[in-house]
């Protein structure tokens, strides 16, 4: 049974940082590109950011390109989305996901999902 468990969000001032964590079960994780996508009540899943499997390539939405990094340690099953120069805008849960080899920034195209970490960022 895939697991993916995200952590490390909170409360933050406009202009802090934060780190978000999500540890994954039940995967090969070397194999799989891994991905955040955020959300807002009454909107969809919103692509944020996607590593391949290998670590080497990285894809950001333009809303957070330069302010927001991906990582992923293969050998603890986890993926890091470093998050800096936060915005209000930024304010969302977000959700850690993850497919075989290639990464998409279409939600439809993933099949397992977090239970997400709610990120709020104060103007």
């Amino acid at each position: 049974q895939v697991q993916l468990v995200e952590s490390g969000g909170g409360l933050v001032q406009a202009g802090g940082s934060l780190r978000l964590s999500c540890l994954a079960r039940g995967l090969t994780f070397s194999t799989y590109a891994l991905a955040w996508f955020r959300q807002t009540a009454g909107k969809e899943r919103e692509f944020v950011a996607a590593v391949n499997w290998i670590g080497d390539s990285r894809y950001y939405a333009d809303s957070v390109k330069g302010r927001f990094g991906i990582s992923r340690d293969n050998a603890k099953n986890t993926v890091y989305l470093q998050m800096n120069s936060l915005k209000p805008e930024d304010t969302a849960v977000y959700y850690c996901t993850g497919r075989i080899r290639t990464w998409s920034t279409s939600e439809a195209m993933y099949a397992y999902w977090g239970q997400g970490t709610q990120v709020t960022v104060s103007s």
